[in-house]
């Protein structure tokens, strides 16, 4: 099957939505959203009640490398809505164990080792001890002064690096740390590789080795779900962190609205969002990582009043919905996410029972979910 439509009428989305009866599902009481978050979260906290204990999956890597990151974003954004001590020395101890420091150091231009970096921020902001921040705006500065703007070659990138800068340029107000995220944002999207960013799909590919000819098996480009995930929440959460009139805000604007419009029409039935966008059959079934991501942009535009709630609102709250009907388990563990990789193939199987090869960046993905889905209005 071909995704070649195009959606620009929201006449047209609204009677396709309504057309598959999630409009049928009521919104998450606060209550029920908040019990999902606490119970998979304290979950995670008690399997891992030292933050900065070392993971060790096919080896062993020291917990502030990116999986950590994403679930610390989520817990930072769980504490907006429910502040908690614990939750908060939970995060600040990880930061203290690890030094405030990055895998790599401060000369590491991976934005997988600047994800932390996230997290460090908002704990400064909070209690602003210079030695949160010190690591992680060198290392930024350094990436700054070498000119050099090729390092996010692979989409995931963007959702690691991308809000440091922005978080940066907000405490400095410094809008050479927007310019140059735009500068490396805009050669992900149009240079690497010939562009990752499809403009006619409104997708992305993962990495230049994903661009055509490479093709799915029944024909279709390969836009992997998590992948197309991680650049939603990157542009949430620029645009949710710079001030309204900082610059290059309407492409991340732009772009974003595409994607959702993208994902309105590839929906499962179950409320889930399958590995592979284009096709079903690769590996499809339910996966809980992307579409807790895509449940967290569509969440986030309707509270901030970016995207038309009656189109985007019934597709959200069925994945969310779906989510904690058939992933979250009695323990407050989490199904269906698949583990890490970069395409439909990796991490499988996907199932129920399955658990991924790092819990952290799931329950993450998860928790920045629920954290919009709590905010929206009956």
């Amino acid at each position: 099957m071909k995704h070649k439509m195009k959606l620009n009428s929201t006449l047209f989305l609204a009677l396709m939505v309504t057309a598959t009866h999630s409009f049928a599902q009521k919104t998450p009481a606060k209550k029920s959203v908040l019990a999902a978050m606490a119970s998979t979260n304290a979950y995670f906290m008690k399997k891992w009640p030292d933050p900065g204990t070392s993971i060790t999956t096919n080896t062993t890597r020291p917990s502030n490398i990116w999986t950590r990151a994403v679930y610390y974003e989520g817990l930072m954004a769980l504490h907006t809505v429910e502040p908690s001590k614990e939750y908060y020395d939970y995060a600040t101890e990880w930061g203290v164990k690890h030094k405030w420091g990055l895998r790599g150091g401060v000369s590491t231009r991976n934005g997988d080792n600047q994800a932390c970096g996230q997290t460090y921020i908002d704990l400064y902001n909070i209690d602003q001890q210079p030695e949160r921040i010190k690591d992680i705006k060198e290392s930024i500065d350094l990436m700054m002064k070498s000119g050099k703007i090729d390092d996010w070659t692979w989409i995931d990138a963007l959702q690691m690096g991308m809000p440091v800068f922005a978080k940066l340029g907000v405490l400095y107000k410094d809008n050479a740390y927007y310019e140059y995220m735009y500068k490396m944002y805009m050669h992900t999207k149009t240079a690497e590789g010939g562009g990752l960013y499809n403009s006619k799909d409104q997708l992305w590919w993962r990495d230049k080795s994903f661009v055509p000819p490479y093709k799915e098996p029944n024909g279709e480009d390969c836009y992997w779900s998590r992948g197309n995930g991680w650049v939603i929440a990157a542009l949430v959460r620029v645009l949710d962190i710079m001030p309204k009139d900082a610059p290059h805000r309407d492409e991340y604007l732009k772009t974003y609205k595409e994607m959702l419009s993208a994902l309105l029409p590839v929906q499962r039935p179950d409320g889930f969002w399958n590995v592979s966008l284009h096709d079903a059959g690769n590996f499809g079934g339910k996966e809980t990582s992307g579409t807790a991501l895509f449940v967290y942009g569509m969440a986030w535009g309707i509270n901030n009043g970016f995207i038309d709630a009656k189109v985007y609102k019934p597709v959200l709250v069925k994945a969310w919905n779906a989510m904690i009907r058939d992933a979250v388990t009695e323990d407050g563990s989490l199904g269906f996410v698949q583990g890490t990789g970069k395409e439909p193939k990796d991490g499988q199987p996907v199932t129920f029972t399955s658990r991924p090869d790092f819990e952290d960046y799931g329950l993450g993905c998860f928790l920045l979910a629920g954290t919009e889905v709590y905010k929206l209005k009956k």
